[in-house]
């Protein structure tokens, strides 16, 4: 018996539902509200269900899944091109049903709860970091303003602010020294709060048997190792390491035509967040490189630092991602056969 297979276009209150029946060929869309969504599945048979891979799709997808059901999630931009006419939910739906049965469709895994709520924490700690940098920049300007300039680096800040504030206190109003103060107290309890969240990614760190055993590749920290552990979801997604690296933009974008093809700069397609964090882990590696004949020292003699930085990354994410499909422990004199 033939899978039916449906188009969802997921929102908050209200799902678009596209299918065409196996038997008559006819088509059908359905609108459902968001009480009646699992209950309208559950009187359907086992079905192939396509759904954009947003907001609450992970929770849906592990609904529809616990019912029997397949369900593909499909990047945002995958699905687009097959968007026609008006922007309005039938037309999304009705792509995603298009989108899910074309060959080669890459999808995203459904992530388990656990790696939702580590990727929550990363996404908590993010959000803190922006509003602490916001707070000192702020901090600064108004500082400037009454003739204080402070020094780079928040160490420095640190050290000098209470003679500055010292300062201050001789010239400029009580009430106005006191918000400032308040505001450098505000920057303390923001540190306070983000290394909270790193003390809670460790504890999960400690019970996770696959994190623990990419964090021994260099430049893979606790922050890198929980949020590839958390947004890869099963390495077997992936047919390679390079497929991998390409997933996370650390890649040469392609152009060509008439069998000529150019190589430019990295392609920045997928988790920038996660691809951020690898940059900084190797730019880490070259500056700890002490050896001078190994394999990232020749490469920084013949090619420009950023290009050396950019390869190195892509290394650590194909180590990351072979010892993780492979269940391996990282060995430092490995070499390919």
């Amino acid at each position: 018996m033939k899978r039916n297979v449906f188009g969802v276009d997921i929102a908050k209150q209200v799902f678009q539902i596209h299918w065409v029946d196996t038997d008559t060929g006819e088509m059908h869309s359905e609108q459902v509200k968001r009480a009646g969504f699992l209950p309208w599945f559950a009187n359907q048979p086992d079905s192939d269900i396509g759904m954009e891979a947003c907001g609450g799709a992970h929770h849906w997808a592990r609904r529809l899944i616990a019912m029997g059901h397949t369900v593909s999630l499909l990047p945002a931009r995958q699905v687009k091109p097959f968007i026609t006419g008006n922007k309005n939910d039938v037309a999304d739906a009705r792509g995603i049903w298009t989108a899910m049965q074309q060959p080669g469709m890459k999808t995203v895994a459904v992530k388990t709860e656990d790696q939702q709520a580590v990727l929550s924490l990363h996404r908590m700690r993010e959000q803190l970091v922006k509003f602490r940098t916001s707070q000192i920049n702020g901090l600064r300007g108004l500082l400037a303003e009454f003739g204080e300039v402070m020094p780079k680096g928040r160490a420095a800040l640190k050290q000098q602010l209470p003679d500055c504030f010292a300062r201050l206190s001789e010239r400029v109003p009580v009430f106005l020294l006191e918000s400032l103060r308040e505001q450098w107290s505000r920057i303390h309890e923001l540190d306070s709060e983000i290394k909270q969240l790193e003390k809670r990614l460790q504890e999960w760190l400690k019970q996770n048997e696959a994190g623990q055993r990419i964090a021994k590749v260099p430049g893979v920290g606790l922050l890198t190792a929980t949020a590839l552990i958390a947004t890869m979801g099963d390495p077997k997604t992936f047919h390679s390491g390079r497929e991998f690296a390409a997933w996370l933009g650390l890649v040469p974008r392609q152009t060509g035509t008439g069998g000529r093809i150019q190589l430019h700069g990295i392609s920045k397609r997928g988790d920038t967040y996660l691809r951020t964090l690898l940059i900084h882990g190797a730019r880490s590696v070259m500056a700890h490189n002490k050896q001078s004949d190994n394999w990232l020292a020749r490469l920084q003699q013949r090619r420009p630092n950023n290009v050396a930085l950019v390869a190195q990354a892509n290394k650590m994410a194909r180590t990351v991602w072979a010892l993780l499909a492979h269940g391996r422990d990282y060995q430092s004199e490995w070499l390919p056969a």
